[in-house]
């Protein structure tokens, strides 16, 4: 089993070195990098280029690793219960009808290899990684109110996403294979690009990746402009039919680019960016 790419995913070598590492080493796959940079795509594509399965656990400020084994719903039993002289109880009385299971119960007790995406581990709370390490060590846990042990059947293909918004413990990092992906170069972008716009003019393409990358290399932006931010301007640029001379400038100077909206997200950045442009203006 090796992931080799996908005709919708472009991996570079070492991200694919990466993805088989970790299936060879049998341990979860950290993968980190800038937000847009296709971290949770990465699952989907080498999950569908496997044949495997998918099981999605997205993170939240809020999220407690016990929701990733399962919840005893006790609410609803006590409900139940209340009702059992009218239903005759049948069902309060098997424990197994209120036991919600996660996606870690469900991977392990999958008939076949799974893969398992647990998506901005970082957003959780500290002890977030280091309630799970038994359970990513050792694929099994037990689930006290039923008093059994849920032992992976096949131990599923993890990858486990981070925008390093939190440092994680480093006994977490050890049962991890580690990967950082770097920002695509402008070669590995026009890749990226002919994936999803195939007919796209080589000029506008030019054009549109030298705009893009001048507002991505000005210093001091709070948020810089990502891949998935660079395709949404991509798409408007097509859809509204802007033509190539708007883009271009006659003495290579930055200017404010169309639909700027799609690649500056803060109003600081946007005023940084104009002012880059009036001061180029005035030395002209």
């Amino acid at each position: 089993m090796r992931f080799e790419g996908s005709n919708q995913y472009v991996a570079t070598q070492d991200l694919m070195l990466a993805v088989n590492a970790a299936i060879t080493l049998k341990r979860p796959l950290l993968v980190k990098g800038e937000p847009g940079t296709g971290k949770t795509m990465l699952a989907e594509e080498v999950a569908q280029a496997l044949g495997m399965p998918l099981l999605q656990w997205h993170v939240k400020s809020t999220t407690k690793a016990q929701q990733g084994l399962y919840e005893y719903d006790a609410v609803s039993r006590l409900r139940d219960s209340q009702m059992a002289d009218i239903d005759g109880g049948d069902k309060v009385k098997n424990i197994h009808n209120y036991i919600v299971k996660g996606v870690l119960w469900q991977a392990f007790t999958a008939q076949e290899p799974v893969a398992l995406l647990i998506d901005e581990v970082d957003k959780a709370d500290i002890e977030f990684p280091n309630d799970l390490l038994r359970e990513l060590d050792r694929m099994e846990f037990y689930c006290y109110e039923t008093r059994e042990l849920i032992k992976a059947q096949t131990r599923p293909l993890v990858f486990i996403t981070s925008n390093n918004e939190k440092e994680l413990p480093d006994a977490f990092l050890r049962r991890c294979f580690f990967h950082y992906i770097k920002f695509p170069d402008a070669d590995t972008m026009r890749q990226i690009i002919d994936v999803h716009f195939p007919s796209l003019k080589k000029d506008l393409l030019a054009a549109a990746l030298k705009t893009f990358y001048d507002v991505r290399n000005l210093p001091g932006l709070k948020k810089k402009p990502s891949t998935s931010e660079l395709l949404d301007w991509l798409k408007l640029l097509v859809a509204e039919d802007i033509p190539l001379s708007i883009l271009q400038t006659q003495d290579d100077k930055v200017a404010i680019p169309p639909l700027v909206g799609a690649l500056l997200k803060n109003e600081q950045d946007v005023a940084l960016f104009e002012k880059l442009v009036f001061m180029q203006s005035r030395n002209r």
